[in-house]
């Protein structure tokens, strides 16, 4: 599929080596950071299938959404970011949890609904935070996070601080009526604000093109007269460059934007979705593009990474998930005595 950026470029006769596409990004960028992107992929890729599996071995509750497939989509968002910038999210964040530096260990602990999560075992994967990190959350509500980030980018511009707000959804969220809110609020009071759409091609079961009368879901913000484009989710440096730029816009224009990454999850919508909705031929092209792959592909061709260097990070990643399984294993659960902890109520209450 070629993205509104492609056409752009093309449009203006910028070769693969123009300033800000990803190609002079590989080339620009220092290879450690480059190599560090691969390694994040792969975290998040081990992490997902060990949570998967600790999900089917009883060791994981409540509901669980896996980020494989779309590796390269949460590390280019989280890479555009600064440190600083708060972000919010949907239920399907573990992989953003850890690109924004909360410990795999501490996000492993939380889905086993340890003491030692980073929700101190009360989230479970949909409700993950870290206020340090300025990771505002999952939220298992569908389009719940968008009027908090709106919210939060408001008083930012109130205050003229330098921080921007990173919004990530899912495609389904831009049929209901928060999205709508949240970008008319946005555009009118020139929010410093990112909202990034992870088109993975179904909303549960539902086909993109069957649940929305627009499909190409980054023109539904031109009806508020915002920034947008429609980038390849599975090109890390290509999201990485989008945020990036959208991230500088909202940061010295305050202007908000919009960008649709084109994704595909590997798995059902859920760790319990059969996924028998979804052609087995388009899943078996979609894999044939793993985003995971593609990248190593152009780290090697690049002379960036050869196969010993690639074994290691892998096998790096592979024994970080291992602790992390260990970690929240030997970790505590909550106590009977703590029930009632961090729970408000009126006058009398605890």
């Amino acid at each position: 599929m070629e993205t509104r950026q492609q056409r752009k470029a093309a449009a203006h006769g910028a070769g693969p080596n123009t300033p800000g596409s990803p190609a002079s990004l590989l080339a620009g960028t220092d290879r450690e950071t480059l190599l560090n992107y691969y390694y994040q992929m792969v975290l998040i890729r081990y992490f997902e299938e060990k949570a998967g599996e600790m999900y089917t071995r009883a060791r994981i509750g409540g509901y669980c959404h896996l980020n494989l497939g779309e590796e390269a989509t949460v590390v280019g968002f989280c890479a555009g970011l600064e440190p600083d910038d708060y972000v919010y999210t949907n239920y399907r964040e573990h992989g953003y949890a850890i690109c924004r530096g909360i410990s795999p260990a501490v996000v492993m602990a939380e889905l086993f609904g340890k003491k030692t999560g980073c929700s101190l075992g009360r989230g479970g994967s949909m409700h993950l935070f870290d206020i340090k990190r300025r990771f505002m959350g999952g939220y298992g509500i569908v389009g719940g996070q968008l009027p908090l980030a709106v919210g939060a980018a408001f008083a930012l511009a109130y205050r003229g601080a330098r921080e921007i707000v990173a919004c990530q959804m899912g495609d389904g969220t831009t049929n209901g009526g928060p999205f709508h809110e949240s970008l008319n609020l946005a555009k009118l009071y020139r929010l410093p604000v990112v909202f990034l759409i992870v088109n993975n091609q179904y909303g549960m079961g539902t086909r993109v093109d069957q649940g929305s009368a627009v499909p190409d879901l980054y023109r539904k913000a031109c009806a508020y007269d915002m920034r947008s484009e429609r980038v390849d989710g599975t090109d890390v440096l290509a999201v990485l460059e989008a945020v990036r730029t959208a991230a500088r816009i909202a940061r010295e224009e305050r202007e908000p934007s919009l960008i649709e990454a084109v994704s595909y999850r590997f798995r059902g919508h859920s760790v319990v979705d059969p996924d028998r909705y979804r052609p087995e031929d388009e899943v078996r092209r979609w894999r044939e593009r793993d985003p995971i792959v593609l990248y190593a592909t152009r780290l090697k061709e690049a002379g960036l990474m050869d196969e010993a260097t690639r074994q290691e990070l892998e096998t790096r990643a592979q024994q970080e998930v291992e602790e992390a399984v260990r970690f929240a294993e030997e970790s505590e659960l909550p106590s009977v005595e703590e029930l009632y902890d961090f729970v408000y109520a009126g006058e009398g209450g605890r």
